[in-house]
């Protein structure tokens, strides 16, 4: 046995069993319905009671809305099941690791930090949503869509218990983490269900046709926030994981699968949560803006809060309110988990336990800020666009690597720490389609993709040049 085997077995069993440096043995290996739980628990959950109303506040039509997530949900599936799950079977390494032997050390540890601490901010966001369900017996001020810091002291401790109990839940392991949503996600899927049902009665909506009324032709946009057509909310829909597929995050979570079929759940997640959940928890939100309160926002030229707690309280009462706090739970635990991955990367001698609890500890002070949950549709856009090309550099290599006539894993076969193929791919794409986003206003996730199949390219093409000495 080398000495490198010796330390990666060393390193696992500090690290907790999660095999984050080796690949996942067939013992540990398990069938669709753990992921089936695990992604119908976390995307029918905390970001679907702000997401939903969001949608509303950015003006959206029916037909944008009913059709356009439709066809959105089908192309993130079939991005987990071609090209995530594809890849995850093959190799059975996570994100962290296989980037590792491409990028190189130094490279790898950069990214890795970026991608722990943003999903550290998705999970502040969640804590932020159950936060405000937790914060309804004690009267506490709800945050406003134009609130960054904490309006209480009472959101403050009800941020830091909340943060604390995810954080140590997702530190426990993968394990913990899948039974947490099995045992949760049928709740929430019903609740949110129960929530539409009891939504579609307060708005005296009696047919096929009244329902698409609420939406209408669609509307102006509610104070600082943009405006939402057709394909913004199937280009968004479709990349609002990117991170996650396209970014092969999921690589992941896909490792522990039997077979790359199991893909196909995700759209448990899709359809149950980022379809039928978005649109009750847009019902919900209609509900309030017809009441005095939002009225009077509306009338002084602001844009009415979304507060996922008040929303669900409003139609099902404490259901609605534990169902609140369970949902930002069966989010926030799966992403800390991610986020815990990315920081053992760096510091792979540490347990998965305590690095962990370091991503919860940074979930936590970001939930703090209640922007990240009252801007979602934005940073959500941002963070896939930012991580999401990096998980080209996977899949171009995958894929292309033998016709490309480059070498596998380069970085681990150089024996180098920097591949400056990578960085120089994933910069040059990042730069130019950063810079058309901002100087002619177009919407992150509309470039994502371009970004994406450039970086991929521009891989190919760079370690071409690059390894021609070695191939």
């Amino acid at each position: 046995m080398s000495q490198v085997s010796t330390e990666q077995e060393i390193i696992e069993e500090i690290a907790g069993g999660e095999f984050e440096r080796t690949p996942v043995p067939q013992s540990k290996l398990k069938g669709w319905k753990s992921f089936l739980g695990m992604y119908a628990g976390e995307h029918a959950a905390g970001t679907e009671f702000m997401i939903g109303p969001l949608f509303l506040t950015a003006g959206v039509s029916a037909f944008d809305l009913i059709v356009g997530l439709l066809i959105g949900n089908l192309l993130a599936v079939l991005s987990w099941r071609f090209l995530t799950a594809e890849i995850a079977v093959k190799n059975r390494l996570t994100l962290y690791f296989q980037l590792e032997k491409i990028c190189g050390k130094k490279l790898v540890t950069g990214y890795n930090l970026a991608n722990g601490i943003l999903f550290c901010f998705l999970a502040g966001a969640m804590i932020t949503v159950s936060a405000t369900a937790v914060g309804i017996p004690f009267d506490m001020p709800m945050p406003k869509l134009t609130d960054t810091l904490p309006n209480s002291l009472t959101w403050v401790i009800i941020v830091i218990l909340i943060g604390a109990l995810i954080s140590i839940i997702a530190a426990r392991g993968y394990d913990t983490v899948t039974k947490a949503a099995n045992w949760m996600s049928p709740f929430i899927v019903l609740a949110f269900l129960a929530a539409g049902i009891v939504a579609l009665y307060q708005l005296d909506i009696s047919s096929f046709s009244d329902f698409w009324n609420i939406w209408g032709k669609g509307s102006e946009p509610f104070p600082g926030q943009h405006k939402f057509n057709f394909w913004h909310v199937v280009i968004w829909s479709w990349f609002a994981n990117a991170a996650m597929h396209i970014g092969m995050s999921d690589l992941s979570v896909f490792r522990f699968a039997k077979k790359a079929n199991a893909g196909w759940a995700t759209a448990a997640g899709m359809y149950v949560g980022h379809y039928m959940a978005w649109i009750a928890a847009a019902m919900l939100y209609a509900v309030y803006l017809k009441s005095p309160e939002a009225l009077t926002f509306l009338n002084n030229g602001e844009a009415p809060p979304v507060a996922p707690g008040p929303l669900a309280n409003n139609a099902i009462g404490v259901f609605g309110i534990i169902t609140v706090v369970l949902a930002g739970w069966t989010t926030a635990n799966p992403t800390i988990y991610r986020a815990g991955l990315a920081f053992q990367a760096i510091i792979p001698k540490v347990s998965t336990f305590w690095v962990t609890i370091i991503a919860g500890s940074v979930a936590t002070i970001a939930g703090l800020f209640p922007a990240f949950a009252m801007q979602l549709l934005g940073f959500v856009a941002l963070y896939g666009f930012i991580l999401a090309p990096f998980g080209a550099i996977i899949v171009f290599e995958h894929f292309f690597y033998k016709r490309a006539g480059i070498i596998k894993n380069y970085a681990e076969v150089a024996n180098i720490q920097f591949n400056k193929s990578v960085l120089l791919a994933w910069a040059i794409s990042f730069g130019i389609f950063y810079f058309i986003s901002i100087q002619f206003d177009v919407f992150l996730s509309f470039v994502t993709l371009p970004a994406w199949l450039l970086c991929g390219v521009l891989f190919l093409v760079f370690s071409k040049y690059f390894q021609n000495e070695l191939v």
